[in-house]
C-alpha cells in the first residue's frame, strides 16, 4: 500500500481537487439526462407490450391520454344546457373530434384528448387557459398526462432539497461525535468528491445512451453515497487514531490503518455492488438500471476513502483527531461488551425474540400496490383532478383499455368485455392493425390500482381462446407488477449468495457468514414489521409497491451485513492474536463508538428520501432507515457478539484459529479486553 508523507499526501488532495472542479458541475447536469417521470418499460414479451407495438409499430412517443373536467364554479349545481353547447364549441377548440360527455348526474363534462410527451407543462397550461373561456366552469386536468406532468415537476424540484437533507443530518451527526468542525468538514467533502465522481460517471453513461438514470435511481445514489463515504470516513479515522496511540509518525500510523481499514471498506462496497447487480436480473429496465448505478456509486465511495481521505489526514494532522466519544461513552460499550460476554445464550436468545416479535407484523405490508394519484404530493393538480372524475364518471375514463381482435370475433370479443364485471363502458369496435379491430374499454376503478389490475386479469380470462390481446395502462401496470413479483423470487436468493459468498471470502469461514446473513434475513423482516405497524399509523395503510420490497431487501441485506463485517473482520483480526473470546471483547469495544454513529448517519440520510414526491421512495427511505437501525443497535451490538461468544472457536467452522488451539490446550483463560480508553484490559486498568 502507498506510504502517503506530506508532500505525496498534498499531490492527491490537489489531484481530487482538480477532479472535483472538473467533475462537480455533473452533479447538477445528471438532471439534463435524467427521466424524472414514471415512464412504463414493459417487460419483453408482455402481452401490453405486443399491443402496444401492434398500434404503434414506429415506437414512436405517444401522446398521453387526458381528462379535461368542466364543473360548475358553484359546487352542486348542474351544468346548463347553454353551458353544454359552449364546452362543447371549447373541447372542438382544443383537438378535433373531441365529444365533451355529461356526467349522469349533470354537474360534469369531461373530454378525452392527448397532450405532449413534449414539452408536457407548457401544453397542459395552454389546455387550461383554453378550457377555462367556457364561462361559470371550473377546470380540472386528470388522468396519465395530467399526472405525468405533476411528477416530472415534483422531482424536478427536490434534487437540490434531497442534498441539503441528507447532507444535513450527516453534519450534525458528525458534530455531535466529534465535538469539532475539521472532520465533519472532511467527511463532508469525501462525500462530495464521490458524489461527483459518479454523477460524472453516471452523466456519460446516461449521454451515450448506455445506461438508464431516472429520478429514482438519482435519489437512491445521493442517499446512499452521502451515507457510505461517511461510514468509511468514520471508519478509517476511528483506526487511524488508534494507530497513531503507538505510532507517532503519521506516515507510519496512516499506512497500518488503510491496511486495517481496506478490507472492510472493499468488502463493504463490494457487498453493496454485487448485491444491486443481481438487479440485472429482473424484467423490468428501470430496476436492471439502478444496479449497474449503484455499482460505480460504491467503486468511486471506495476509491475516495482509500485516496482522499488518508491523505487529507495527514495534512490536518494531531487537530483532526480529537476524541470520537466522551471517556463515559467509551466506559458504556466495555460494559455492554462484558455483560454480554457473561450470559451470551440469554442475549442472543431475547434478541431473537425481539426481532421475531417484530417481523410477526411483516405480512401487514401489502405489495397491492399505491395508485398514483395517492403516491403523488399532497395538492398535486392532478390528484384532485383524478377526484373530480371519481365522483362523477368512471374513474378509468381517461384512461381506458385497448383491446385487439381479429375483425371476425370482435362483436363476441365486444359481448364479453361488456359482460366483464368491473367493465363501466365498452366502444364500438374500430379498424385497427394489420386488419384487426381495436375495441375501448372504460374501467370503473382507477387504472393504475389493484382493483384495476384483478379486472384486467378477469377480462383476459374471459377472452382466452379469442386470440384478442389486452393493452392500455391498466393492463400494462398489471403486467409490470407481475413482472415485478416474478423477479422477486430469482433476485432474492441470489442477493443472499452474493453476500454470503463475500462474507466466506473476508472471513475464511463458513459457519458464521451463514448465522450474519441469516441474523440480516431476521432483522429485513423485523424492519418490514415495524415499518408497516408507522405506515398504518401515518396513512391508515400499509400498501406499498413491489419495488419498495425489493429494494429495500436488497439494501438491508447489504448494509445489514456490511456493519457486521466492519465488527467480525476486527473480531477476527483481534481473536487471531488473542483468542476469540477476547477478541468479540476487544472488536465491541473498539469498534462499538464509530459503528453505531455511522449506523445512525447511514440511517439519517436514508430518511431524507421522505422529502422525495413519491410515496414509495419515502416508503423505501423509512423501511431502510428503520432496517439500519436494528441493526446497527441490536444486531450488531447485542446479537452477533452473543451468537460468536456462545460458539466460541467453533464460529470459525470449519477452519479453527491457531491462537484457539494453543488457549485450549493450555487451559481455560480468561477472556482479556480492553479498558475504555482503548488499552488492553489489565488488574489495574479495568474499570
Amino acid at each position: 500500500m502507498l506510504r502517503l508523507n506530506r508532500a505525496r499526501s498534498f499531490a492527491v488532495v490537489l489531484l481530487w481537487l482538480v477532479l472535483a472542479v472538473a467533475a462537480g458541475p455533473y452533479t447538477v447536469r445528471l438532471e439534463e439526462v435524467t427521466q424524472a417521470g414514471q415512464e412504463v418499460q414493459l417487460p419483453a414479451g408482455a402481452e401490453s407490450a405486443r399491443v402496444a407495438d401492434l398500434l404503434n409499430p414506429a415506437g414512436a412517443e405517444d401522446p398521453l391520454p387526458l381528462a379535461v373536467i368542466w364543473t360548475p364554479r358553484t359546487e352542486g349545481e348542474r351544468i346548463l344546457p347553454d353551458q353544454q353547447e359552449e364546452i362543447r364549441q371549447v373541447a372542438f377548440r382544443l383537438a378535433d373530434g373531441a365529444a365533451p360527455v355529461l356526467a349522469q348526474d349533470g354537474r360534469a363534462m369531461t373530454a378525452v384528448i392527448t397532450a405532449g410527451p413534449a414539452d408536457l407543462p407548457a401544453e397542459l397550461a395552454r389546455i387550461r387557459e383554453t378550457a377555462a373561456t367556457a364561462a361559470s366552469t371550473t377546470v380540472h386536468l386528470a388522468g396519465p398526462a395530467a399526472a405525468q406532468a405533476d411528477l416530472d415537476g415534483a422531482f424536478s424540484q427536490t434534487d437540490g432539497t434531497l442534498l441539503i437533507v441528507a447532507l444535513g443530518g450527516v453534519l450534525v451527526i458528525l458534530l455531535l461525535v466529534y465535538r469539532s468542525v475539521l472532520m465533519p468538514l472532511l467527511a463532508t467533502a469525501a462525500s462530495l468528491l464521490a458524489l461527483a465522481a459518479a454523477c460524472a460517471a453516471l452523466y456519460t453513461l446516461a449521454r451515450s445512451g448506455l445506461l438508464q438514470v431516472d429520478g429514482q435511481t438519482q435519489g437512491i445514489v445521493f442517499v446512499l453515497v452521502v451515507g457510505a463515504s461517511t461510514d468509511y470516513a468514520l471508519l478509517l479515522a476511528a483506526r487511524y487514531r488508534e494507530e497513531r496511540t503507538g505510532k507517532p509518525d503519521t506516515s507510519t500510523a496512516m499506512k497500518a490503518a488503510c491496511r486495517a481499514t481496506a478490507p472492510p471498506v472493499l468488502a463493504s462496497a463490494a457487498t453493496i455492488a454485487c448485491a444491486m447487480i443481481t438487479l440485472a436480473f429482473s424484467d423490468l429496465p428501470g430496476e436492471q438500471a439502478l444496479g449497474p448505478a449503484v455499482a460505480i456509486a460504491m467503486a468511486c465511495c471506495a476509491l475516495v476513502s482509500l485516496t482522499f481521505l488518508p491523505a487529507a489526514l495527514i495534512l490536518c494532522g494531531q487537530r483532526v483527531l480529537r476524541p470520537s466519544s466522551p471517556r463515559g461513552t467509551a466506559a458504556m460499550w466495555t460494559r455492554i461488551a462484558r455483560a454480554t460476554a457473561r450470559r451470551p445464550r440469554r442475549v442472543w436468545a431475547g434478541c431473537l425474540l425481539a426481532l421475531v416479535a417484530g417481523a410477526s407484523f411483516a405480512p401487514l405490508l401489502s405489495q397491492s400496490g399505491v395508485p398514483l394519484h395517492q403516491a403523488l404530493p399532497a395538492g398535486a393538480p392532478s390528484a384532485a383532478g383524478h377526484e373530480v372524475m371519481a365522483r362523477h364518471f368512471p374513474a378509468g375514463t381517461a384512461s381506458p383499455l385497448a383491446i385487439v381482435a381479429s375483425a371476425a370475433q370482435a362483436a363476441d370479443v365486444r359481448d364479453r368485455i361488456s359482460a366483464t364485471p368491473g367493465v363501466a363502458a365498452v366502444a364500438a369496435p374500430l379498424p385497427g392493425p394489420e386488419g384487426r379491430s381495436q375495441i375501448l374499454a372504460t374501467l370503473m376503478d382507477a387504472p393504475d390500482s389493484a382493483i384495476a389490475r384483478n379486472t384486467v386479469d378477469r377480462l383476459r380470462g374471459s377472452l382466452a381462446g379469442t386470440g384478442a390481446l389486452v393493452g392500455g395502462q391498466s393492463a400494462q401496470l398489471a403486467d409490470l407488477h407481475q413482472a415485478s413479483v416474478r423477479g422477486h423470487r430469482l433476485i432474492m436468493p441470489l442477493v443472499l449468495v452474493v453476500v454470503l459468498a463475500v462474507l466466506i471470502v473476508l472471513l475464511r469461514c463458513l459457519l458464521l457468514p451463514l448465522l450474519l446473513v441469516a441474523a440480516a434475513w431476521v432483522s429485513l423482516f423485523t424492519a418490514f414489521g415495524v415499518a408497516a405497524l408507522l405506515f398504518r399509523l401515518v396513512s391508515a395503510s400499509a400498501a406499498t409497491e413491489p419495488a419498495v420490497v425489493l429494494f429495500s431487501f436488497v439494501f438491508l441485506v447489504a448494509l445489514g451485513v456490511d456493519y457486521n463485517i466492519f465488527l467480525v473482520h476486527r473480531i477476527r483480526a483481534e481473536a487471531v492474536r488473542h483468542g476469540t473470546l477476547a477478541g468479540v471483547q476487544r472488536g465491541v469495544q473498539t469498534t462499538s463508538g464509530v459503528i453505531s454513529a455511522a449506523g445512525l448517519i447511514l440511517a439519517a440520510t436514508f430518511a431524507a428520501l421522505t422529502v422525495m414526491p413519491l410515496l414509495y421512495l419515502a416508503q423505501i427511505g423509512c423501511v431502510v432507515a428503520i432496517g439500519v437501525l436494528i441493526d446497527t443497535l441490536l444486531v450488531r451490538l447485542f446479537l452477533v457478539p452473543a451468537l460468536i461468544l456462545d460458539l466460541g472457536h467453533c464460529a470459525w467452522w470449519p477452519t479453527r484459529l491457531t491462537r484457539d488451539i494453543a488457549l485450549s490446550a493450555s487451559g481455560p483463560q480468561p477472556a482479556q479486553g480492553v479498558d475504555a480508553a482503548g488499552r488492553p484490559a489489565t488488574s489495574a486498568s479495568a474499570p
